[in-house]
């Protein structure tokens, strides 16, 4: 079905629920306390302590093998051996955002519970408003925020930082979110920067973006 042209984004949204399924673990290679793992044909060099995506952890590494973590299952894997075992993937909540028009990644969402418009910008390394926006959504910005100043595309512009109880975009929700106020008109739309998109990640598909965050 084609999507109608004047229409600003369309987000999707997919709950995936837990599944169990066989995992092919295999150690590749092992470097003090590192280890090159293989699962699913998908390679990953992780410290002792660290874990895959999935949700896989390494425990403890030898000279022989390493100690590694399945949803709570502890086991050891001697090096170049393939095992497989059963692992449950975890809960993601994934968001899609489809490119407006005018080629702009824009979305509906909300600040602190109330309805707002984004534009997605991975330029702005917050979630930045302006004063109007943020009066409408209860953001007493000159006594709780921070002021300071930033440079805009044009100049230096004053702004308020402050901290934003919740952010939401679909099934996705963060709390604590870093975002600043600029005293003025500008931006027109809120913009949904890397304090929240940076807590998630993100997959560019030309005409759609992909935000995802394993629970």
């Amino acid at each position: 079905m084609a999507v109608r042209r004047g229409i600003l984004a369309l987000a999707l949204l997919h709950s995936l629920t837990c599944r169990v399924y066989a995992a092919d673990v295999e150690v590749l290679a092992l470097f003090g306390e590192r280890a090159m793992l293989r699962i699913d044909g998908e390679k990953h060099l992780l410290r002792k302590g660290q874990s895959t995506p999935g949700g896989i952890r390494l425990l403890d590494v030898s000279t022989e093998g390493a100690s590694i973590e399945i949803d709570g299952d502890d086991r050891y894997y001697p090096l170049g051996v393939r095992v497989r075992a059963h692992h449950r993937a975890p809960d993601t909540e994934e968001v899609q955002i489809w490119r407006d028009p005018s080629g702009m990644f824009r979305t509906v969402g909300s600040i602190n519970g109330l309805p707002v418009k984004f534009l997605v910008d991975t330029g702005a390394s917050s979630v930045a408003m302006n004063s109007a926006q943020a009066r409408r959504l209860g953001i007493d910005f000159r006594v709780i925020g921070e002021p300071a100043a930033v440079m805009t595309a044009s100049r230096l512009e004053r702004v308020y930082r402050v901290r934003l109880d919740t952010v939401k975009v679909g099934a996705i929700t963060l709390r604590n979110v870093e975002a600043v106020v600029l005293d003025g008109a500008q931006p027109d739309s809120p913009l949904l920067g890397m304090s929240f998109l940076g807590r998630l990640q993100m997959a560019n598909e030309g005409r759609r973006l992909t935000l995802s965050r394993i629970r």
